[in-house]
């Protein structure tokens, strides 16, 4: 009687297990099934975050039936549980596991901030103030500070920015991306002028750098930086003024208004190229690759003036005679829908020309 007995309470406790099994087993492949979403889904996991309180805010969201079962795969899976902080973004289709893997491999949501060939280093920190999702650290701070931070103490900033689309998680902050443009530069230039071409005039590698950014106001046309180039260097090499639009633009700062006039060509500032000899003494954008390299090996030829055709190109001429006929045929009887260069701001000049 008692062995029926035991036989019979065995049973059921393999009965009752198996249904425990059962239920558990279920459970866990809900894990599985895809979840019930019509649109990308983003999801912020704060530093910090604990896992089970990941399952809750999952399950808060819809993302997940039931957290005990997100809880207990995790403790039966702690390898599985060392989620990284940062915004996720969830597409339609994917389940619990997918969700969880891309939190414990990291694959946070990139957002991205543009810095664009021939902008100011105001425009910079204006883009980056706009920027939704990035850490502001800099906005109170001064130019010096930033620079400082950077590791450039002392350095005037205009220039030292690599222009570029940079991508970042939300976690990250304008000083990040700040120092990720300041290095990319400094090491573009480092390379660039490792492989110069001989005989150029200038002293330093910050030269170049000024020049560079002239060449990238002066055209967007990806052919004529060469030429553009090789004209500034010619001048510079036979001791003419640069003459050069963009500069004087440059130094009248705030009271540019679209337009250049005979007493802003004359009017004295540290940039106005009419006005003094060789280089400004900073760079005046920021100059991409392309101008970089121009700058560091210009195109030869013995063209020293151009003028703006009004198409985006520019008319290139040897002698000053040529140079007037030029100004005369493009200038002075200009197409309306003249335009001096395809740069990507408004800030151009009306002429633009040598």
């Amino acid at each position: 009687m008692f062995r029926k007995l035991l036989l019979v309470v065995i049973a059921a406790g393999v009965l009752a297990a198996s249904g425990v099994g059962l239920w558990v087993f279920q459970g866990l492949q809900t894990l599985h099934n895809r979840v019930e979403i019509d649109e990308p889904v983003l999801f912020s996991v704060a530093p910090g975050t604990a896992f089970g309180q990941l399952a809750h805010q999952m399950a808060a969201r819809g993302l997940v039936d039931d957290p005990m079962w997100l809880r207990l795969y995790g403790r039966l899976n702690p390898e599985q549980a060392r989620i990284k902080a940062g915004d996720y973004e969830f597409q339609p289709g994917i389940t619990p596991l997918d969700m969880l893997g891309m939190m414990v491999e990291g694959k946070v949501k990139l957002w991205s901030v543009q810095f664009i060939e021939g902008w100011t280093f105001a425009d910079m920190r204006m883009a980056l103030a706009r920027t939704e999702r990035l850490g502001q650290i800099t906005a109170e701070w001064t130019d010096e500070q930033i620079m400082e931070a950077v590791g450039a103490e002392g350095q005037n900033p205009e220039g030292w920015f690599f222009p570029d689309t940079y991508l970042f998680h939300s976690h990250e902050t304008d000083l990040d991306i700040l120092q990720r443009a300041y290095d990319i530069m400094v090491k573009t230039l480092d390379v660039e002028w490792n492989s110069r071409a001989e005989g150029l005039p200038y002293k330093t590698a910050y030269e170049a750098l000024i020049m560079a950014s002239i060449i990238e106001r002066e055209t967007g046309v990806s052919g004529e930086r060469g030429q553009v180039a090789g004209v500034f260097v010619r001048r510079l090499e036979q001791g003419m003024r640069l003459q050069t639009d963009p500069t004087v633009i440059y130094g009248m700062g705030d009271s540019y208004d679209g337009r250049i006039r005979r007493s802003d060509l004359r009017k004295w500032t540290p940039y106005n190229t009419y006005r003094i000899d060789g280089l400004p003494p900073t760079p005046i954008a920021l100059p991409g690759r392309e101008s970089i390299h121009a700058a560091l090996n210009p195109s030869d030829g013995d063209s020293l003036y151009f003028v703006a055709r009004g198409d985006g190109s520019h008319k290139f001429s040897r002698t000053l005679a040529e140079h007037q006929k030029a100004v005369r045929e493009f200038q002075l009887n200009r197409r309306k829908d003249y335009r001096s260069s395809p740069a990507p701001d408004t800030k151009q000049t009306n002429s633009g020309d040598q």
